[in-house]
């Protein structure tokens, strides 16, 4: 690696909303070099992520499930990612990438212009989700305790997996409440906050990625960039973040879970490269 005083710095702007270009002319690089490094570092996550896993012993709190929606490359091309938090520790132990078709149509000018979507397959979102809870159950001793809104693929993922394997999953539903002013907020509330560490993640990340804003002009160009950096974003989120930054004692989800026993900094998740058959490095 031609750079490698950049990685730290560069990890740093991605998670602080920085795009290439703007990033480039901070550290004066190259937008190519800034790109590769972006590259480079969402495969260090993921694999950071993996090996942190095999560490992890168990899993004992609830579980909340939910697909992050974002687009790539366009708004005919959406991409789900399913994210599971833990409730208590708010610990991030998994992102599952999930590819459809968008609903909007497009004009003929339009279709003219652009090339058309790549296919997809059929039930990506089934199929995450169930790939997901498969996971956990190798995580957890007991039932797995399993929070989510009223969407109709996880309900048949539960009973496909209580049905073929065997596998018990306590299912709580809060589904999404009409919140018009005249209407009852006590259901609202109640979904609000079984589901705040699962919405907080999705604001945090729709807050520091550009691309993943309702209202911009930016836009993943592949699906594995953006599944990158989303990881990348989990990584800082687990292990370097503090659960509060407004209370004095600094605590992380790690910490919570027990992978770690101080916050760590992005030279120590830095520190030693990961290969897929090398162990995790040591925790400091």
């Amino acid at each position: 690696m031609k750079r490698p005083e950049l990685l730290a710095p560069v990890a740093g702007l991605l998670i602080a909303c920085a795009a290439h270009r703007q990033i480039a002319r901070y550290l004066d690089c190259a937008p190519s070099t800034v790109t590769r490094i972006s590259v480079r570092l969402g495969g260090h996550a993921q694999r950071f992520h993996e090996l942190a896993m095999v560490r992890l012993r168990g899993i004992d709190e609830p579980v909340v499930f939910d697909h992050f929606e974002t687009f790539v490359r366009s708004q005919q091309e959406r991409l789900g990612i399913g994210t599971a938090v833990g409730h208590r520790s708010w610990f991030v132990y998994r992102i599952e990438g999930a590819r459809y078709r968008g609903t909007s149509r497009r004009s003929p000018r339009k279709r003219a212009l652009k090339r058309p979507p790549k296919p997809v397959a059929p039930g990506a979102v089934t199929e995450s989700t169930r790939r997901t809870l498969c996971f956990l159950a190798t995580k957890v001793q007991r039932p797995l305790e399993l929070i989510s809104d009223d969407n109709p693929n996880y309900s048949t993922v539960v009973r496909q997996l209580d049905r073929q394997l065997g596998f018990p999953i306590l299912h709580r539903v809060f589904p999404n409440p009409d919140r018009s002013p005249d209407r009852d907020r006590s259901r609202a509330r109640a979904r609000d906050q079984a589901m705040f560490p699962v919405d907080l993640l999705h604001k945090l990340l729709r807050h520091s990625q550009s691309h993943h804003r309702r209202e911009t002009i930016a836009f993943g160009r592949k699906s594995a960039n953006v599944i990158g950096r989303t990881a990348l974003f989990t990584l800082w989120r687990n292990f370097i973040k503090r659960v509060s930054e407004r209370r004095p004692r600094p605590i992380t989800p790690a910490m919570r879970v027990g992978l770690t026993s101080k916050p760590w900094t992005w030279s120590d998740v830095l520190a030693e490269r990961i290969f897929g058959e090398r162990v995790c490095p040591k925790v400091p």
